[in-house]
């Protein structure tokens, strides 16, 4: 009579502190071969530290790691390569001034400094792995030049290309739309066939319940529970992260009838806008949904000057404008937070009040010399009012949770009193509970008279917030959806159409 199997990965007993602060208190994790077990909880309830002890980036203070049943004395990243323990972290870990193919290459190849590179064949492999999780990425690309979702599934390729027995995937959906996370769904699927473990982290629950075999919930550095996922509902799910039920849709709210603040006339670029043809009113949420390279974030970019239109015409408040730079969005009140916020939306290695400030220097400064009481002041307005849980405004914004990083990147823009806000993707990689408040915080906003345009790649989030819905695909908007006929299947047919309007 044959026992049960033996774990690819276990961890037991696991407890790790930073400074005094219990991060970890005793947790016990295992993974079996052909198994996606889902880790789920609030940002700071203990997912990052433990895989970061798994991976071996991080060493704990007391418990073991065991892999195929063998004790590991000292865990590391190259002990942990070398036993075939692979992880897709949210951030990429790319490196931006070198190819698609090179970055494969750095992880998956080996050899001597006098070995001749072959690069035809590294191409060729690089395409291949592209191919295997569904991105049609040009493997000779830079990947500078690639979106947040390329990066994810470069990589993606680089792991499936390393034959990993263990797989972690922190966050993999946070910026794929439907077909994209379908196409990886896939791939998970095709991982478990060959007996590859997946840890699976996510905020979606209602992908953890589709695709994990088990979940277990963390909060407060501590397990709550491990369970086989039919054994728990979404509301007691989240009762289990955050011992509350408060996640709503504002579907509901009341349009506001507000002048129209921002029109799009023809907007096109070399960079793939194209005819874009759009109004937004002040007081409204208007979603921008599409696939990967649909045009989501060009559109935004194009908006605040980053990457600016060839032709056609931008109006604010009725009157031309032309926006070359984002000192020129600004001065015309445009404020964007961008998709990926620890690189582009704050800077970590500064304080809360400095992140706050950094759009809006006039108002803390004058004659050229900045007031840092004045710029503390300003901090701690926006920490009271959009609730960012830091100990004080002079706490290094690498120090908050995820959720606490979006706020203040709001914060900065906020500062400038927008008459338009761009958002892309404002809640990825937030835990349940923050992507409440930051939902509450954009319908607050809307509801004081800012026109608001808000890229998501989760249908859900779009559907819960949006007054209309602008569906774009191959850089063009194929339609606007009203609320009342805005449906996920009515979504994709447009984000899916082929054919050029």
């Amino acid at each position: 009579m044959s026992g049960s199997p033996t774990p690819h990965l276990a961890a037991r007993f696991i407890s790790k502190s930073f400074a005094g602060v219990q991060a970890l208190r005793k947790v016990s994790f295992d993974l079996n071969g052909g198994e996606v077990h889902a880790i789920i909880g609030e940002n700071g309830a203990g997912k990052s530290t433990l895989i970061k002890i798994m991976t071996g980036a991080v060493k704990a203070d007391s418990g073991e790691i065991a892999v195929s049943g063998r004790i590991v004395p000292e865990m590391d990243p190259a002990t942990a390569r070398a036993l075939g323990i692979a992880a897709i972290y949210q951030q990429p870990s790319l490196f931006p001034d070198l190819t698609v193919a090179e970055n494969i290459a750095l992880a998956l190849e080996s050899g001597h400094p006098f070995r001749r590179v072959r690069w035809r064949e590294r191409n060729q492999r690089a395409a291949e792995l592209l191919r295997r999780v569904g991105g049609g990425t040009d493997p000779r690309r830079q990947v500078s030049s690639l979106s947040m979702p390329e990066q994810q599934m470069v990589e993606i390729a680089k792991a499936i290309g390393a034959n990993a027995k263990v797989l972690i995937m922190d966050e993999p959906t946070a910026s794929l739309m439907h077909r994209e996370t379908e196409t990886l769904f896939g791939v998970i699927a095709s991982l478990r066939r060959e007996g590859v473990g997946i840890v699976y982290i996510s905020h979606r629950l209602e992908e953890v319940s589709s695709i994990a075999d088990r979940i277990t919930v963390l909060r407060d550095g501590e397990t709550v529970a491990t369970f086989q996922r039919a054994e728990a509902s979404r509301q007691q799910l989240i009762a289990l992260i955050a011992g509350r039920t408060d996640v709503g849709s504002f579907a509901n709210r009341e349009i506001r009838d507000g002048e129209v603040v921002l029109e799009l006339r023809g907007l096109s670029s070399r960079g793939g806008l194209r005819n874009i043809h759009l109004a937004l009113k002040a007081g409204e949420i208007l979603g921008v949904a599409g696939l990967v390279g649909s045009g989501r974030t060009r559109l935004a970019k194009a908006l605040f000057g980053l990457a600016p239109a060839d032709s056609g015409d931008i109006l604010l408040r009725g009157r031309f404008v032309h926006i070359g730079s984002p000192e020129d969005a600004i001065r015309l009140g445009i404020g964007y937070v961008p998709e990926d916020r620890r690189q582009h939306g704050v800077i970590l290695d500064m304080p809360i009040s400095a992140n706050v400030s950094l759009a809006n220097m006039k108002r803390v400064s004058r004659h050229g010399f900045l007031h840092p009481s004045e710029e503390q002041h300003l901090a701690e307005q926006y920490r009271e009012r959009l609730r960012i849980k830091a100990s004080s405004v002079d706490a290094d914004t690498s120090t908050l949770s995820g959720g606490n990083q979006q706020k203040v990147a709001l914060a900065r823009w906020l500062a400038i009193d927008p008459l338009v806000l761009i958002l892309d993707e404002p809640t990825q990689g937030v835990d349940i509970g923050a992507k409440s408040e930051i939902h509450k915080l954009i319908v607050e906003l809307a509801s004081g008279g800012v026109a608001i345009l808000m890229i998501s790649s989760e249908l859900e989030e779009i559907l819960a917030i949006s007054d209309r819905i602008a569906v774009m695909h191959g850089g063009a908007i194929r339609g606007i959806l009203p609320r009342e006929q805005a449906t996920q299947e009515n979504i994709l047919s447009l984000a899916l159409e082929d054919r050029i309007a």
